[in-house]
C-alpha cells in the first residue's frame, strides 16, 4: 500500500491543480458515472456485458473521426466538414471495390488520400489566404457533400461484399478471451516501462519523482482494472478488434502530441501561435500536419462506418454524424480556445455521447429526446471549459 505522506501528497497535487483551473479529465469521468448511473437504475440491461459490447463497437467509428477534430481544436481552429469527408471516403471505398472492383487494400488506401488531400487543401487555404478554418471547412462540408453524392452515382447507395476483410473486420472480429488478457498484460507493463522511465530521468535531473512501489500500484491497479473490463466484456462477445484499434488509434496519437517535438509544437501554437513562431516552430507545418491529420482520420472513420454498416449510402456521413464527432472532441475536455486537451478526449467524449444514445434507445425514448439530451450535455462541457480558462487566467497559469 502506499504511505499516507504519498497519499496526502497526491491528494495536495489534485486539489491544487483543481483550485488553477487545471480540471483535467474529472468533470467527464464524473458526469460519465452519473449518466451510467441513471441509465443503470431505469434500465438493468444497460451495463449489461452484451450491451457494453455493442456501445464499444458503435463508438470506433465516430470516435476516430472525433480523434481528428482533437488535433484541429488544439490549434484553436475547426474542421466542420468531417463528416462530409468521411462520407466521400466511403463512397470512394464502396465504388472502388465493388463497382471499379479494385483490390481492398488500393480501396481503402483511395479513400484515405482523398483525405489527406482536403486536409492539404484546407492548410493550404488557411495558411496561403488567411480564411478563416469555420469558412474552409463550412464550403468543405457543402462541397464534397456533393462530390460524395456524385461518386456514388444514380444508385445512391452500394452495398459492400460481406465476406470482405473489412466487413468482417467490423462487425465479427473479437479477441479471443485469452487474446484479451494478453493484450491487457502488454498495455499494463508498457505503462509500468513508462513510469519507471519517467521517474529515472527524475531522479538524473535531482527532481522528485514517483518510488518503485508507487509505480508498482499504479501498474497493479490499471492491470486489475483492464483486466475486469476484459472479463466482463468476455461475458458476451469479447473485445472487437476495431474497437481496440481505435484504442491503438488514441494510445498512439497520445504519445506523439506528449512524447514528441511535433506534439508539443502543436500545443504552442494552439497556447498562442505569435510565441510559436517566436520560439523557431515552422508554424505552417503544424497548421497543414493538423488539417491533413484531421481528414484522415474523418476518412478512416468513414471507411469503418461504411464496413460497421455493410454499405456506403448519400446518408453515410450524414446526420448527427459530424455534430457527434465534434461534440465527443469537446466534451472530451479538448478546450474550444486552443492549446488544452489530449487523444484521450476522444474516447471519453464518444464514450459520453453512445452512452447517451444507448440508455435512451433502452427507454424507448425516440431521437429528438437523445438530441437534447446530448445539446446540454455539450453546453456543460463548454461552460466547464470557460470556467477552467478564467480560473487559469486568474491565478496566472497558462
Amino acid at each position: 500500500m502506499l504511505s499516507a505522506g504519498a497519499i496526502r501528497r497526491g491528494a495536495g497535487l489534485l486539489v491544487a491543480r483543481v483550485r488553477g483551473g487545471d480540471f483535467g479529465s474529472l468533470p467527464v469521468i464524473v458526469g460519465l458515472l452519473i449518466i451510467w448511473t441513471i441509465f443503470q437504475s431505469l434500465n438493468p440491461v444497460f451495463l449489461s456485458s452484451k450491451n457494453l459490447v455493442n456501445l464499444t463497437m458503435q463508438c470506433a467509428a465516430v470516435g476516430t473521426i472525433a480523434l481528428g477534430v482533437v488535433l484541429v481544436l488544439l490549434v484553436g481552429e475547426i474542421d466542420l466538414s468531417v463528416g462530409s469527408v468521411s462520407g466521400l471516403a466511403a463512397a470512394i471505398l464502396a465504388v472502388t471495390l465493388v463497382e471499379l472492383r479494385w483490390n481492398l487494400v488500393f480501396a481503402i488506401a483511395a479513400g484515405l488520400v482523398a483525405g489527406l488531400l482536403v486536409g492539404l487543401l484546407y492548410g493550404f487555404l488557411y495558411t496561403k489566404f488567411g480564411l478563416p478554418s469555420f469558412v474552409i471547412t463550412l464550403a468543405g462540408l457543402l462541397g464534397f457533400l456533393g462530390l460524395q453524392l456524385r461518386v456514388l452515382g444514380d444508385t445512391g447507395s452500394i452495398n459492400l461484399p460481406y465476406d470482405s476483410w473489412i466487413v468482417q473486420f467490423a462487425q465479427q472480429m473479437f479477441l479471443p478471451p485469452w487474446a484479451s488478457y494478453v493484450a491487457v498484460a502488454i498495455t499494463a507493463a508498457s505503462y509500468g516501462w513508462f513510469l519507471l522511465r519517467r521517474s529515472r530521468r527524475r531522479l538524473a535531473a535531482n527532481l522528485d519523482s514517483q518510488s518503485l512501489l508507487e509505480i508498482g500500484v499504479r501498474t497493479g491497479g490499471l492491470l486489475v482494472f483492464l483486466a475486469l473490463v476484459a472479463w466482463y466484456l468476455n461475458l458476451s462477445r469479447g473485445v472487437g478488434v476495431m474497437f481496440l484499434f481505435f484504442l491503438v488509434l488514441v494510445v498512439a496519437m497520445n504519445i506523439a502530441l506528449t512524447r514528441t517535438r511535433w506534439g508539443r509544437s502543436v500545443y504552442a501554437v494552439g497556447g498562442s501561435e505569435e510565441a510559436a513562431r517566436r520560439a523557431g516552430i515552422r508554424v505552417r507545418r503544424i497548421y497543414y500536419s493538423v488539417f491533413a491529420l484531421c481528414s484522415m482520420f474523418a476518412a478512416l472513420g468513414g471507411i469503418l462506418a461504411a464496413a460497421w454498416l455493410g454499405a456506403a449510402n448519400q446518408s453515410s456521413g450524414g446526420g448527427d454524424t459530424n455534430l457527434n464527432a465534434i461534440a465527443a472532441a469537446v466534451i472530451g475536455g479538448t478546450s474550444l480556445f486552443g492549446g488544452r486537451g489530449s487523444a484521450y478526449s476522444a474516447l471519453l467524449g464518444i464514450i459520453v455521447i453512445q452512452s447517451v444514445s444507448s440508455g435512451l434507445t433502452l427507454l424507448n425514448l425516440d431521437a429528438s429526446v437523445r438530441f437534447m439530451v446530448t445539446g446540454v450535455v455539450l453546453a456543460l462541457a463548454v461552460i466547464v471549459d470557460a470556467l477552467s480558462r478564467k480560473t487559469r487566467a486568474a491565478t496566472g497559469r497558462a
